[in-house]
């Protein structure tokens, strides 16, 4: 069975439990989401996409 979530929605969910049963302050969550929007400008992003990648097709099942 495969699952399709948005990863945008994914990763609202982690930061909202991240803040509200972690303490993360929101300020954090907002400079982390920033600093990852500046590294895929960076000469990282195709590695940073390929390591995606393939996590995503490890938990699929249909990755390497």
């Amino acid at each position: 069975m495969t699952v399709s979530l948005p990863l945008v929605f994914v990763l609202g969910v982690i930061a909202w439990a991240a803040i509200k049963f972690l303490g993360i302050r929101l300020w954090v969550a907002v400079v982390i989401a920033l600093f990852g929007f500046w590294l895929s400008h960076t000469f990282l992003a195709p590695a940073i996409e390929s390591g995606t990648r393939s996590g995503v097709g490890v938990v699929n099942g249909t990755g390497d």
